[in-house]
C-alpha cells in the first residue's frame, strides 16, 4: 500500500536541526504486519477457506516506537534475540519496507546493505555474481573490471569462480559478498547483516580490519549481530532490540553485559 499525500507531507516536513550531525536518524518508528491467524493445514484447506471468505488475520507488532541515531562516521551494533526485529529495521533504513508509524531520515543513496546471498543467483557462476551483485549495489562494468582481481582475492575464491554459486557453502557466499560490498575504497554508509558472524576465525579478523579500514576513512556503518564479541570489538555505539522494543543504547560493553544477563536468565 502506498503512502498518503498527508503522510508524505509529513515526512517532507520532518527535517531535525541535528541531520547535519547524523547519518541516520530513526524516529518513533511502528512497524506491522498482517499474517494469517490458524493457518490452514493443506492447500485445499487455504483455497476453501480463501474462496468463503474465511480466512482469519491478525496484526503482529514487529517494531514498537523505536528512536535511535547514528551519527556520521559512527560504528553502531544492533543486537537482540530471534524475532527481534533487527532485521526489519535495516530493511526500513535501507527503503525496503516503509514503516507503520514513525519517520527514518536517510540518504538512501549512500547506503550499501550486504545481507547474506542478497543479489545473488545461485544457478550463476561466482564470476558473473560479481558483475550481478556490483551492478545491483550500482558498480558500473568498467569499475568491476578494474576491482575483479581485488574482490577475487580478498574473498580467497581463487579458483572457485567458474563454479556455480549453488555450490558454495554459505562461507564463501558471505565471503564473496563482503568483497563485493566493500571494493568501494570509502562507502558512506555500509550495513551488516550478519556478516561479520560468518566465516572461519582468520576470515573474521580480515573482514574486521577491513571494516577499522573504512572507519578511518570516514564510513558509517551499522552492524547486526548475534555475537557480542563482534559487537564489542568493531563499534562505538550499540542498539539492544529485544522482541520489538527498544531495551538500551549506549556503550557497547555496557548494552552487552546487559543483554548477556538476559540470556543466561
Amino acid at each position: 500500500m502506498g503512502l498518503s499525500a498527508q503522510r508524505r507531507r509529513e515526512i517532507r516536513k520532518w527535517q531535525p536541526q541535528e541531520l547535519e550531525w547524523q547519518d541516520i536518524v530513526v524516529k518513533n518508528v511502528t512497524m506491522q504486519f498482517k499474517r494469517v491467524k490458524d493457518e490452514a493445514t493443506s492447500i485445499k484447506e487455504l483455497i476453501v477457506r480463501t474462496i468463503r471468505g474465511q480466512q482469519k488475520y491478525e496484526m503482529f507488532t514487529a517494531l514498537n516506537d523505536i528512536s535511535f541515531t547514528i551519527e556520521k562516521g559512527e560504528v553502531a551494533g544492533i543486537i537482540g534475540t530471534n524475532g527481534s526485529g533487527k532485521s526489519t529495521i535495516l530493511k526500513i533504513i535501507s527503503g525496503a519496507l516503509i514503516p507503520t508509524r514513525g519517520t527514518v531520515w536517510v540518504d538512501r543513496k549512500k547506503v550499501q546493505l550486504l545481507t547474506l546471498g542478497t543479489g545473488f543467483d545461485p544457478e550463476l557462476t561466482g564470476r558473473e555474481n560479481v558483475y550481478l551483485n556490483g551492478a545491483i549495489i550500482g558498480y558500473t562494468k568498467e569499475y568491476i573490471d578494474k576491482k575483479y582481481n581485488d574482490i577475487v582475492k580478498f574473498a580467497e575464491l581463487e579458483g572457485f569462480m567458474e563454479e556455480k554459486v549453488r555450490n558454495y557453502s554459505s562461507g564463501m557466499v558471505s565471503r564473496l559478498g563482503f568483497a563485493i560490498a566493500t571494493a568501494r575504497d570509502t562507502p558512506e554508509i555500509l550495513i551488516l547483516d550478519e556478516v561479520l558472524s560468518v566465516g572461519d576465525m582468520f576470515f573474521r579478523k580480515k573482514s574486521e580490519a577491513k571494516i577499522r579500514e573504512m572507519i578511518h576513512g570516514g564510513s558509517t556503518v551499522l552492524i547486526v549481530s548475534h555475537s557480542t564479541s563482534v559487537i564489542r570489538n568493531n563499534c562505538t555505539k550499540a542498539i539492544w532490540i529485544e522482541k520489538g522494543r527498544l531495551r538500551l543504547v549506549g556503550d557497547p560493553n555496557e548494552v552487552c553485559d546487559a543483554y548477556e544477563k538476559l540470556k543466561d536468565v
